[in-house]
């Protein structure tokens, strides 16, 4: 009924609902189809590292440092969304303006790799029926829980979902350790071990590079993957905003616990699922490439009899539900950054309430159904965009956002310097790496230049904030009140 209760559920979002709606939003049907099963595939056993990675530092650590700062901080400025933030914290308007524009451009196209991606899957199990349709069915379930009740409907939504995905994944675990060639845990690191790649494979690997708990010769390139999946969560507004809407400093406390069990279970459990990809595979890359390791380990494992087929369906639906919670949240994001932060500012007109809210929910549907025909009309530059789009939100966000919870003397200066190193250093490397060597050369790079982002902008902060006079210090003073007193 009014825009706070559209976007954040009117603060008052208990533990489990918060906690199963950051978990579900962290991970999606990418997690899954491509990172479990490339890495698996590629990393063998030590790939886990990422899911543990994920849970002690993308949840665990991410609540324990920011969850209550966040609420009294976004509390106390009446701040909706992360761009809003920007603005009351360090007093500018173009600080929102610019967040904002990041948020729209990077995030959008992020959804139609979802929609690709889970439609993908889904007609790689399920060949009778077209792709497009399948997107279909997603857009139009997501369109109308997240038009008719904003934050509210998705957070109790993804709690459903989150026991779906729960189920699913300790069913599919069970079941590819239970598979012919698998054997067990044990037989698992057995028969890893004694692995040899296909003659004629033109990557083979050997059973002491897929046993390797620290990823042998892929450890430096593990620890990248570890930093941009785990750190990156600190500065995604998607992510963020769950801490804006929960009620309370117990709920905090519970919800932090819930989302690292939630986060270990779904994250650790992928990753072992991907590890035992080859035994189960046969050591045969799939037609599709890595992408199709994870719907053919499915079709292999759940395809033949009755209980196989179930499993499949329940899996299927787990996959489903992963993809629809981040879809809707990164749709909210979207949406609100143009309706409530972009169109207003640049109006410099107040905006009412009620036409904010009804721009916001139309904006929603426009975002769903815009990233739908993205998706379907196959546009390189939407997939390639999607690679670079957590490195560059997270890279431009993390600094600004984390300094402005801690630290008084960051000043507005300081802040949009932070934003635009980060982006800088994504797109300045693209650019260099573009011209050397070809534009592919530089998305394989994607994780390092994100890493990087995200250190660049958490050093450029506090540096510039030093040599820069704080115009407000006395209003970040009076701000800073809201750590002392609930």
């Amino acid at each position: 009924k009014t825009l706070e209760g559209f976007l954040l559920g009117g603060r008052n979002v208990g533990p489990w609902v918060t906690a199963f709606s950051y978990g579900t939003t962290y991970f999606s049907a990418v997690v899954f189809v491509g990172y479990a099963g490339q890495h698996g595939w590629n990393i063998g056993i030590g790939a886990i590292w990422i899911g543990i990675g994920n849970a002690i530092l993308g949840c665990l650590l991410s609540w324990l440092l920011f969850a209550n700062r966040t609420r009294r901080m976004t509390k106390k400025l009446s701040a909706k969304t992360m761009p809003d933030y920007f603005e009351k914290r360090y007093g500018s308007k173009g600080i929102k303006i610019l967040a904002a524009a990041i948020i729209f451009i990077f995030l959008v196209p992020y959804s139609a790799a979802v929609y690709k991606g889970l439609g993908s899957l889904f007609s790689a199990v399920f060949p009778g029926v077209e792709t497009w349709v399948w997107m279909l069915i997603i857009a139009v379930l997501t369109a109308v829980y997240l038009v008719a009740g904003g934050y509210v409907a998705t957070a109790y939504t993804n709690l459903i979902q989150g026991v779906i995905m729960i189920v699913g994944v300790v069913c599919l675990i069970a079941a590819v350790l239970g598979h012919k060639s698998v054997g067990g845990l044990g037989g698992l690191i057995e028969n890893l071990s004694n692995f040899s790649s296909l003659p004629g494979d033109p990557n083979p690997i050997t059973g002491d590079q897929l046993t390797n708990i620290f990823g042998g010769s892929a450890f430096k390139f593990l620890c990248v993957n570890i930093m941009l999946t785990s750190f990156g969560t600190w500065g995604l507004p998607q992510m963020i905003g769950k801490f804006y809407a929960i009620k309370d400093t117990a709920a905090i406390k519970r919800g932090t616990i819930i989302s690292t069990i939630f986060c270990t279970v779904i994250g650790c459990g992928a990753y072992l699922i991907g590890s035992a990809s080859r035994l189960i595979l046969g050591g045969q890359l799939p037609e599709g490439g890595v992408d199709s390791v994870i719907p053919s380990v499915l079709i292999e494992v759940l395809g033949g009899g009755a209980l196989g087929l179930c499993l499949l369906a329940v899996i299927m639906v787990l996959l489903l539900s992963a993809s629809m919670s981040t879809l809707v949240a990164v749709v909210l994001t979207s949406a609100s950054a143009v309706s409530v932060d972009l169109i207003p500012t640049i109006r410099k007109k107040e905006t009412k309430p009620e036409t904010q809210m009804l721009l916001t929910r139309l904006l929603c549907l426009a975002f769903v159904a815009c990233s739908f025909v993205f998706a379907t009309q196959n546009i390189p530059i939407i997939v390639s965009l999607m690679s670079f789009s957590w490195g560059v939100v997270s890279g431009c966000f993390i600094g600004p956002y984390i300094w402005g919870l801690f630290s008084k003397k960051i000043t507005r200066i300081g802040a949009f310097a932070g934003i635009l190193s980060g982006f800088l250093t994504v797109a300045g490397t693209t650019l260099v790496i573009t011209l050397t060597s070809g534009f592919s050369a530089a998305a394989s790079h994607s994780p390092e230049m994100g890493v990087a982002a995200m250190a660049v902008s958490f050093i450029v902060v506090p540096v510039v904030s030093l040599l820069t006079k704080n115009k407000d210090q006395e209003r970040a003073d009076e701000l800073f009140t809201c750590f002392t007193k609930e």
